[in-house]
């Protein structure tokens, strides 16, 4: 779940995510033959996968024959084997169920093939390629830094330009972070997420920069509507992390709470990836009794992350999200 800091991972800017304590598992056995036989148990699906085959795939099988593909291209030999996958993570719900299949899949191959010469990073990049090149969704690298880097029970600032990690207190007491769905329906790939990366290149270009994270203010005069607003959320959107980490130092839930209400107001207004839908559960939430919500993830309708007070009365269908650890081998 990514605490603040939405949409700045592919412009090489600052987020602050930290792991849940659901997740998915991906357990795996030798076999016999030439194949990767593949249960997945939550769907009660089984998929049987050439070893060394490149054909194409959809659906979680493409999340499959990608983490093949790249393990293959990083030196890997996956031997033959029986695969389980199950999962107490809802889909869509904003907590990177997929970055967490693909790295679940990626650590088990790669424990069951042997020692390799990859690092943490280096997983994180290929696993994120298994997302954009094999399943056709444009996504950052936030998910999948935040699946292998944090810490137990904490958050984790994460600068994308670097891939530096620090790890932040997420000391909450007796308050809650919780999200619920909006009732929208999303989907990265037919969303308007690629539109809002793309309208970010046009801004660098039209700068002379590599990505928005060396965009300063006064930059913003000199590009067109909406541009101008694209690229003055993720510059706000970067202090907004920093001043996140401050306040979880300080344990000032409130001021956590009013940066959620800032980054929202962002994303709604400069960003543009809100819904009446998502207002809608941004309000209820408010009535709750929230000291923030703000939409996640992609946006353009999907779940609102909420920071609840204690003995708030949480709104019917929302999940409480307690701080987990990082994808590890059981």
């Amino acid at each position: 779940m990514n605490l603040i800091g939405e949409h700045t991972d592919y412009n090489r800017g600052l987020c602050l995510p930290f792991a849940v304590e659901r997740g998915v598992t991906v357990s795996v056995a030798p076999a016999a033959g030439d194949a990767l036989e593949v249960h997945a148990t939550t769907l009660g699906e089984v998929g049987l996968f050439e070893l060394g085959s490149r054909a194409p795939a959809t659906g979680w099988r493409a999340f499959v024959r990608g983490a093949l593909a790249e393990l293959d291209d990083a030196g890997v030999a996956v031997p033959p084997a029986r695969v389980s996958i199950t999962s107490d993570l809802p889909i869509g719900a904003g907590l990177a169920s997929s970055a967490a299949l693909t790295v679940g899949l990626c650590l088990a191959l790669l424990a069951l093939a042997g020692p390799a010469e990859l690092s943490r990073r280096e997983l994180a990049l290929l696993c994120s390629r298994v997302e954009n090149d094999w399943v056709g969704v444009r996504t950052g690298l936030l998910d999948q830094m935040a699946c292998l880097f944090a810490p137990p029970a904490e958050a984790v600032r994460i600068d994308m330009a670097s891939l530096e990690v620090a790890s932040v207190p997420l000391d909450l007491g007796d308050a809650v972070l919780a999200t619920f769905d909006s009732g929208a329906h999303h989907e990265h790939a037919a969303s308007g997420y690629n539109s809002r990366r793309e309208e970010c290149g046009m801004a660098c270009q039209a700068l002379g920069l590599r990505s928005l994270r060396e965009a300063l203010p006064e930059d913003l005069e000199r590009l067109p509507e909406p541009l101008s607003r694209r690229a003055r959320h993720v510059l706000s959107e970067n202090e907004r992390v920093d001043a996140m980490v401050a306040a979880l130092w300080r344990a000032d839930l409130a001021a956590a709470g009013r940066l959620l209400d800032e980054s929202h107001a962002s994303l709604r207004d400069d960003y543009e990836v809100s819904l009446p839908e998502v207002e809608s559960a941004v309000s209820r939430a408010r009535e709750a009794g929230a000291l923030g919500a703000r939409v996640v993830g992609g946006g353009f309708g999907g779940h609102v992350l909420a920071l609840f007070p204690p003995g708030a009365e949480l709104p019917g269908g929302a999940l409480v999200v307690r701080p987990g650890r990082a994808a590890r081998l059981l």
